[in-house]
């Protein structure tokens, strides 16, 4: 695909260009009108104004036909050869009218822009030559030194100052393309790390949700099994109780794929949620009792799906692993944060040996209660001895404090 002019995309060049071309047909107005009055006569009269004439309509056509590189970019074959062609009638019709002499400020300033220094300037200089050498050749009377003086100065003043935006440019244009890869790299780890967040929380979702009802059901299944034949009533029970938690199940499913909040959250507090969790929990072997201490205020949603979450990852620890007979859910409400404590009676372990980092054990309830826990800004504490049970308390801010974890 073919690229804009510069013109057509930068209003600054737009403007610089408006500014080059009318300087161009003034300049080429006034020299037309000097030879006119003043170098006019002979044969060669109808010549200059035919090389006047061409002289202006390769200008023109130049600007559509071979339009000037974008900033940065190199002079395309087509736009050199309009340089070329353009001076080449300029150096005829400078030899046959003095006049056109300045004419050659726009012929400057098109080669300086679009060609790089190492070409630029020696056209400068040659263009420069050509005009000190006429100007020379059609004096009158005495040299005046600004004939000579002059243009090489006004020249060098505009190779300075055009090389100088040039290079500027340039820089420029590196520290933009520096920034907008940055940008692109950043954007990009922070996609991958998004990525990566939402793969951890929706790991520790599942985990929460699906799976421990799963778990729950083959257990119960497991144990119908075993009863079937001896105590049909038992086994009839607990079918009832897995169907019950297929309900739930489903129900978290829907909510998981709807918006990922815990569906016991939909219609109650958090205290209500957490009740309702210790009275499915409770059952055959497990006893678990849910406590309220002070009265807990409106807490963002994302802190009670949090300690929801924990507090039912905490209860699939004990009955997987803990062979506890009693467990208990304390909530409880300060003015400035929220607790919540999950103990039980069972035969604990030793905290230093239990290793912290997520797929180095089979289990994955404590890690995703940890990373919980400080997405939530607040502090893990697990104390657990062995023989005498295990508590899991977590603590959140009102307000938001430096995240922070410990074992003890």
């Amino acid at each position: 695909m073919r690229r804009p002019s510069p013109t057509a995309t930068d209003p600054d060049e737009r403007r610089l260009a408006a500014v080059v071309h009318g300087a161009f047909f003034l300049l080429l107005c006034s020299s037309f009108a000097r030879f006119l009055t003043r170098d006019q006569g002979g044969a060669r009269t109808g010549w200059v104004v035919a090389l006047f004439t061409i002289f202006c309509l390769i200008y023109v056509l130049g600007h559509f036909v071979a339009p000037a590189p974008r900033p940065g970019s190199p002079p395309t074959a087509r736009h050199l050869a309009w340089l070329a062609t353009v001076s080449a009638v300029w150096v005829v019709l400078l030899v046959l009218a003095p006049s056109a002499t300045w004419c050659a400020m726009p012929l400057l300033f098109a080669g300086l822009h679009a060609l790089p220094p190492r070409l630029s300037v020696p056209l400068a200089a040659v263009l420069t030559g050509l005009v000190v050498v006429t100007e020379v050749r059609v004096a009158d009377g005495t040299l005046n030194p600004n004939m000579v003086i002059a243009p090489p100065a006004v020249a060098a003043v505009a190779i300075a100052v055009l090389v100088r935006l040039q290079r500027q440019a340039a820089r420029q244009r590196v520290l933009i393309d520096d920034l907008v890869r940055t940008r692109r790299d950043l954007a990009a780890t922070e996609r991958r790390a998004g990525v990566l967040a939402e793969r951890q929380r929706l790991s520790t979702e599942i985990h929460d949700t699906l799976a421990q009802g799963l778990s729950s059901q083959q257990m119960l299944l497991q144990a119908a099994e075993r009863v079937w034949e001896t105590d049909p009533d038992a086994a009839r029970a607990h079918l009832r109780k897995a169907a019950g938690i297929t309900s739930r199940s489903l129900a978290e499913a829907r909510r998981f794929v709807h918006d990922l909040a815990p569906a016991d959250l939909a219609e109650n507090s958090l205290p209500a949620a957490l009740s309702a969790l210790a009275e499915r929990e409770s059952g055959p072997g497990l006893a678990v009792e849910f406590r309220l201490d002070g009265t807990p205020g409106p807490l963002p949603e994302r802190i009670e799906a949090a300690l929801l979450r924990i507090a039912q990852g905490a209860l699939a620890n004990v009955r997987e692993h803990s062979a506890a007979t009693r467990a208990a859910l304390t909530l409880t409400c300060l003015d400035d944060q929220i607790s919540l404590d999950v103990a039980d009676n069972g035969r604990g372990f030793e905290v230093a040996e239990l290793p912290t980092e997520p797929g180095r054990t089979r289990g994955h309830g404590l890690p995703a209660m940890r990373i919980r826990a400080r997405q939530s800004g607040g502090t893990l504490i697990l104390e657990s001895t062995p023989g005498e049970g295990t508590v899991v308390t977590v603590t959140v801010p009102f307000v938001a404090e430096p995240v922070k974890e410990r074992v003890s």
